[in-house]
């Protein structure tokens, strides 16, 4: 981990964040990891950010009091300077406007339109601001018939299709156990505000960048979505099974579980050559993938028993050894505690405003040149805000004499 001297690949961009939940604050995390400062704003009538009180658990005080810090919070709000203003209040709008003179990008998710009544929209402030990236997140988008609706991570998953492929084949549909729909639509946020801002350094242009949970939910369908759009069957639950390759999914072994993924037909022959059945590979129902995908519930018939006669280790040993992929299902506390986690330095302790130290997930990008900063905790509600607020009246003195 690098040290704060070290540059960041985003030194030097502002970003004014008016967002709250998870997919903008992922964004904007993202972005204050590579070194963009990011004035995090909050309201003070309700306390701020609405995951706040999304616990416990919470990042205690000393004396075990519970903080505004829950687990929630500081997952997606980390890197950022937290700024209590009532945007609703003239006064409120005076500064943020301000703000978004001396930032490079703003990002919001409210209802479309939402902002309009306090002068924030991107018409605004795009029109004041020819050079500012505004990127607006919503549950579906800024057009189109379902505009106004609001949007959350369970009903994007359910509307863009991605429950009706999770869980098991004869349960309900089910989402998935993080919400996937806000983090991926917060990837995407962040992409596109890099693409804007190269647009915008090379020609001095900015611009608006429309997206919603649904879209993003529906672009990350990726295989089971063109296999619809290939074949016009709508693809179904399988559990953990995968309905383009056979055998992948989940086995259960003499003492545990372990995931099998064969991807080839010669990782499968040395499988069948593992559990002593070098024949199953032999046979023309099993001997090529379509074929396997033909024959699934046969084939899995057939090996089933072959691996639950051997414990999880005989058969993550023996198939490693054999270059077939397989490996374990770790709980949360496994994973994060794992060699390759610390090597990878996925765990990283930082020192929280009143709470001593917290922990959280390391992010994976990993640069030669400008890596990843942790520099600041998950604020507290508002404790920059005098500081930033100090610093832009200092700034507008400096401009004005």
């Amino acid at each position: 981990m690098a040290g704060s001297e070290t540059p960041g690949a985003l030194d030097g961009i502002v970003v004014l964040d008016l967002t709250r939940i998870l997919a903008g604050p992922t964004a904007t995390q993202m972005m204050g990891d590579l070194g963009a400062t990011i004035w995090k704003i909050e309201n003070p009538k309700t306390g701020g950010d609405d995951t706040r009180a999304w616990g416990p658990p919470y990042a205690p005080t000393p004396d075990g009091q519970d903080t505004d810090l829950s687990a929630y919070f500081m997952a997606a709000n980390r890197n950022k300077k937290s700024i209590a203003v009532d945007l609703a209040s003239a006064e409120g709008q005076r500064v943020l406007r301000q703000m978004a003179a001396r930032a490079d990008v703003v990002i919001e998710n409210f209802k479309p339109g939402g902002l309009v009544k306090y002068g924030l929209d991107h018409a605004t402030l795009c029109a004041a601001h020819p050079g500012l990236v505004y990127c607006s997140i919503s549950g579906f988008g800024q057009t189109g018939p379902n505009r106004d609706k609001p949007g959350y991570d369970l009903m994007a998953q359910g509307y863009g299709g991605i429950m009706s492929l999770t869980g098991d084949p004869d349960g309900q549909p089910m989402k998935v156990g993080v919400g996937i729909a806000d983090v991926m639509c917060g990837m995407y946020a962040t992409i596109g505000v890099l693409a804007a801002l190269r647009h915008r350094d090379a020609t001095g242009e900015g611009q608006h960048i429309d997206l919603s949970l649904v879209d993003a939910q529906m672009a990350w369908l990726i295989n089971e979505g063109t296999n619809f759009l290939a074949s016009g069957q709508n693809p179904v639950r399988r559990g953990n099974a995968h309905p383009n390759i056979v055998p992948y999914e989940v086995f259960a072994a003499a003492d545990g579980h372990v995931i099998l993924a064969v991807g080839n037909d010669g990782q499968f022959r040395r499988f069948c050559d593992f559990v002593g059945r070098p024949d199953l590979a032999e046979l023309p129902e099993f001997a090529t993938n379509p074929a396997r995908l033909e024959n699934r519930v046969g084939l899995i018939a057939e090996i089933t028993p072959l691996i639950a006669a051997r414990s999880m280790a005989e058969i993550i040993d023996g198939l490693e050894a054999r270059k077939v992929p397989v490996g374990p299902i770790h709980t949360v506390k496994q994973a994060l505690s794992t060699d390759q986690a610390r090597a990878r330095h996925m765990v990283v302790p930082m020192q929280a405003n009143g709470a001593g130290t917290v922990q959280v997930l390391g992010n994976p990008l990993n640069f030669s040149r400008t890596p990843v900063r942790y520099r600041s905790a998950p604020p507290r509600f508002g404790q920059d805000t005098d500081e930033v607020l100090q610093s832009l009246a200092r700034s507008d003195e400096d401009h004005t004499g």
